[in-house]
């Protein structure tokens, strides 16, 4: 991937990660500005750029892959024996740059590095009773839980025309959908579906079930579409955290280590990823100032493809057809409320955090979703997450159209 420092970044840890050298054509890379300098080329750091190596014989099968989906591309060099970068500028002379690797990596050295566990800040849960009108008005209440259609629709979400599922669900469109679905073309049906999931208020009890809990809502989101099996799914991590604090970088350690071993037991490779770990501020307080830090948080993206993008569910139902309301719930101990919402609303953090107790109630969970779609015998779907179960129902009722009757004496961890 293309990466700050751009290209003289890029290609030799590209490099190095193989051993090899290269020699670098800069008058082979594609532009619009004939003017850009060797070292406009080399240093620039434009998004969505790659940098890919493979075998000589794939080059025909990536230009036709890059032909139908129109995307430049270019040959920019080979790779050497020798461990030697040699970088010509296209103007001919003398190599721009032509040094060996192992002087780039030179101070690559694993670096040590003190972890700490913290304490948490309050000394019990402190969530109380409260009348459930106030209590319900004040989650629907938080961002995490109140409408987001003006970042829904502030641009064009449906660039293309091959968008199939967007956030916006039903006739009156509310944004409440689980799963983002796209055709391939616009002749079949197969396509790919994304999802997200994060958890970042339960890191500052658990860190590791908060790593937990975002896979978890990405794969509950995810199976709205028509995915088979959660091994055909991929992720994509994004973590955030306040480097350079014992007690920040023992918390992403422990994160790191949770979401690696989960992902590992469902089967589902991590490939990519992205870390911001800056994630600290300074604003004045007083005589002095007050520091600001972010919680350790993880971003799953989750991708499949799928077999027909006709079959997404979405929370909508048919208003004037009778439904039974089923909720399932794959927490094997039910009542813990940190890091939630209604903690939140309350102005505590809480002490005992949800959590992925066994991950394989995931892949049971989905081998039983996909039995009964394949049945026909799921009409609307909706994961449960901020806010929990009355959250769920409440945009069920909204994007349907309809009211809903509830039995929460039959399922005591509502």
């Amino acid at each position: 991937m293309w990466v700050p420092g751009g290209l003289a970044n890029a290609i030799p840890e590209l490099l190095w990660s193989g051993r090899v050298g290269a020699r670098i054509d800069l008058g082979a890379i594609p532009r619009h500005d004939s003017g850009l300098s060797p070292m406009e080329l080399w240093c620039n750091e434009s998004q969505e750029r790659y940098v890919m190596a493979l075998e000589p014989e794939g080059l025909a099968a990536l230009a036709e892959v890059a032909r139908r989906e129109r995307c430049p591309w270019a040959e920019i060099g080979r790779t050497t024996a020798e461990a030697t970068l040699i970088v010509q500028d296209g103007r001919g002379g003398e190599a721009a740059v032509s040094m060996p690797l192992k002087r780039v990596f030179a101070s690559s050295r694993r670096l040590p590095r003190v972890l700490m566990h913290g304490s948490l800040p309050d000394a019990s849960d402190g969530i109380r009773l409260a009348p459930i009108e106030d209590l319900l008005c004040a989650v629907l209440q938080a961002p995490t839980v109140a409408d987001k259609s003006f970042l829904v629709t502030i641009a064009d979400r449906t660039v293309g025309g091959l968008s199939v599922r967007d956030p916006l669900v039903g006739p009156y469109q509310v944004p409440v959908g689980d799963v983002a679905v796209v055709a391939r073309d616009f002749v079949g049906y197969a396509g790919c579906a994304m999802s997200l999931g994060e958890r970042p208020p339960v890191a500052l009890i658990d860190p590791a079930a908060s790593a937990r809990l975002a896979i978890a809502e990405a794969l509950t989101n995810l199976v709205a579409a028509d995915v088979t099996q959660p091994e055909q799914v991929a992720f994509s991590a994004n973590w955030m955290a306040s480097a350079g604090n014992p007690v920040e970088e023992g918390a992403l350690a422990a994160a790191v280590h949770a979401a690696s071993e989960c992902a590992r037991l469902l089967g589902i490779p991590i490939p990519v990823g992205k870390d911001s770990l800056s994630m600290r501020t300074h604003v004045p307080a007083g005589s002095g100032s007050l520091e600001v830090r972010s919680p350790v948080t993880l971003v799953i993206s989750a991708f499949a493809n799928v077999g027909d993008v006709r079959k997404t569910l979405t929370p909508v139902f048919d208003p004037d057809l009778p439904h039974l309301l089923l909720l399932v719930d794959l927490s094997q101990r039910p009542g813990r409320l940190g890091g939630s919402v209604a903690a939140q609303v309350m102005g505590v953090l809480g002490r005992h955090a949800p959590d992925l107790d066994d991950p394989q109630d995931l892949v049971r969970f989905w081998r039983v979703m996909n039995a009964l779609k394949a049945r026909g015998l799921i009409r609307a779907y909706h994961d449960r997450s901020d806010g929990g179960v009355w959250v769920s129902a409440l945009e069920m009722a909204w994007a349907s159209r309809a009211g809903l009757e509830l039995d929460c004496g039959a399922w005591p961890s509502v």
